[in-house]
């Protein structure tokens, strides 16, 4: 404890002698100071004991000491120490008074007793406290980092709640609770998510101070990892504001669990090298070997059907991974300290590979994730936490782009944050096939301004859609721009006769009634598009590529 007013006037040496504020002793001291200046508040920084021996101070007037005690006091100067036997015999009662109608204490300073002992004094207590905080503090280092080394995290978080008389909490890189001491404080922890999720979008390090649920206690959060993006985050809860010994010791936690992060990210890095090579191995249709590769770490998810996932950023180009390239670079892992780049595709990749990871994590099952440029690759459980955390993470960004641009969206086209294909349940042998699909749905994601689209999705629908692509567009003007020439010179209809004998499938009656025309001008109209074009209408290749040319400039 720091020195007090009421540890002095006990000091045997001090011969201090209490005249006011008698009730008031118990409050810390941070330094003993000497000042015979008429307003000393200037100088003051609060938490001193001022020594005065009134030489410029009018000390029997009772107004002059009431706004002098008083500037003191709203100062923050805890005490007043008068020196008696030096201009003053004693304590003039007009100071007396003042100090005890505004609360501050007043010790009287014997003639023997040099305003330098009592500066001694205070400075030599505040030594030794902080000298009780240092001792403490290496204590609690030794004790947590015991705990780290035998029984990791959890044995480190429940050390660090009974230094600090409190709990802790510590959370993934997706704002989940991951380990907590005292069991009570799980609830509590998982109650601060959102003050989690805001800190963890903040160039790390970073730390906060906030309420705990309920206002019950003071919460610090401090973000852990030397990456740009954190990887963990620490919460540590009090009744009070944390003292020098508790600060000690959480910085030591703060810098063990770094270091232990910072330890699961090399062996992270590991498991990143192997995970390619088990996917390559997929793709080139080596099953087995993939399978003998992945061992334990990954062999339970190719025991069950999986699904592959591709995502890219919305501006990134679409490059197949090469199933001969080299592995990716150690440094290379889809956690937030390492995918975290310098433009935001490269943080919105992160963020799904974190979610993922975290869902798998917590449910216990393998997933895959291998970062391959600016393309995620992932090999998730069908039917399994990894999965369905990928679809709420696309379906989180669908609705907060909604929201964000519903005002001046269009109906189509405006690129997504994020695109992701997801395959259909796959096993090992049907892998390549499986990326193919994602690939295939990642495609039709980008064109139709989606986040997220499942390969089952792309039969479900309609073709027509996909025809809204320039290429498309591009290929249909092409191929009718002769027709169009020749119905601007109002030669015939030959668009509108072509649409309506080949949506009545070659039937001449039906589609010339439908014209209002006979059906030998039908027929007559139909040789001068085979004419014009080049191409026989007989051929069923031709007949689909106009349709399908007809029905894409119909969507303009």
């Amino acid at each position: 404890m720091p020195p007090t007013l009421a540890s002095l006037v006990h000091h045997s040496a001090l011969k201090l002698t209490v005249r006011a504020g008698a009730d008031r002793l118990d409050v810390p001291v941070r330094w003993a100071h000497v000042s015979e200046l008429a307003d000393p508040v200037p100088y003051m920084e609060g938490g001193e004991l001022l020594l005065i021996t009134a030489l410029k101070l009018d000390a029997e007037d009772p107004e002059a000491m009431r706004r002098y005690v008083r500037r003191l006091v709203e100062a923050g100067v805890v005490g007043l120490g008068f020196a008696v036997g030096v201009n003053y015999d004693e304590i003039p009662k007009a100071l007396v008074d003042a100090a005890e109608q505004e609360g501050l204490p007043l010790l009287e300073v014997p003639r023997r007793t040099p305003f330098l002992a009592i500066t001694k004094a205070v400075s030599a207590a505040l030594a030794a406290d902080q000298y009780r905080a240092v001792t403490a503090g290496f204590a609690a280092q030794r004790e947590l980092t015991r705990q780290a080394l035998t029984a990791g995290p959890e044995g480190l978080l429940a050390a660090l709640a009974g230094q600090v008389d409190g709990w802790a909490a510590l959370y993934d890189a997706s704002g989940a609770v991951v380990a907590c001491a005292p069991e009570w404080a799980g609830r509590r922890a998982a109650r601060l998510t959102a003050d989690v999720e805001r800190l963890r979008d903040r160039p790390a390090p970073a730390s906060s101070v906030v309420d705990g649920p309920g206002h019950d206690d003071r919460v610090e959060l401090h973000t852990l990892g030397t990456g740009r993006r954190p990887r963990a985050v620490l919460a540590v809860g009090t009744a009070a504001t944390l003292g020098t010994a508790e600060r000690y010791a959480l910085h030591s936690a703060i810098a063990l669990l770094t270091l232990t992060t910072e330890r699961s990210r090399s062996l992270h890095a590991a498991e990143q090298r192997l995970g390619a090579a088990v996917l390559r191995m997929l793709l080139a249709g080596e099953p087995d070997h993939a399978r003998t590769v992945a061992g334990e770490l990954y062999g339970g998810l190719l025991d069950a059907p999986f699904r592959v996932v591709v995502a890219e950023p919305a501006a990134a180009s679409t490059a197949r991974l090469p199933t001969d390239a080299p592995a990716p670079a150690a440094a290379a892992r889809p956690s937030a300290a390492a995918l975290a780049g310098a433009d935001a595709g490269d943080d919105v990749l992160g963020g799904l590979a974190e979610t993922v990871e975290a869902a798998a994590a917590r449910a216990g099952e393998a997933v895959l994730v291998v970062p391959d440029g600016q393309r995620l690759v992932v090999l998730a459980a069908d039917g399994g936490a990894a999965a369905a955390a990928c679809t709420q993470y696309a379906a989180a960004i669908e609705a907060a782009r909604a929201a964000r641009t519903a005002h001046r969206r269009a109906a189509a086209g405006e690129p997504a944050d994020l695109v992701v294909g997801m395959s259909a349940p796959a096993g090992p042998i049907a892998a390549a096939a499986a990326y193919r699909q994602a690939e295939q749905a990642l495609s039709v994601a980008r064109r139709r301004g989606r986040v997220l689209v499942e390969h089952e999705q792309l039969a479900a629908g309609s073709v027509l859609p996909l025809l809204a692509d320039d290429a498309v567009r591009a290929f249909a003007d092409g191929l009718l721009r002769p027709l169009q020439e020749h119905d601007a010179t109002g030669r015939g209809d030959l668009l509108a006769s072509l649409r309506a004998w080949l949506s009545r499938h070659g039937q001449w009656d039906a589609a010339a009634a439908e014209l209002g025309v006979h059906r030998h001008t039908l027929r007559y109209r139909m040789r001068r598009v085979e004419e014009i074009l080049g191409r026989s209408l007989d051929d069923p290749d031709v007949r689909m590529e106009l349709w399908l040319a007809l029905k894409a400039t119909s969507t303009e």
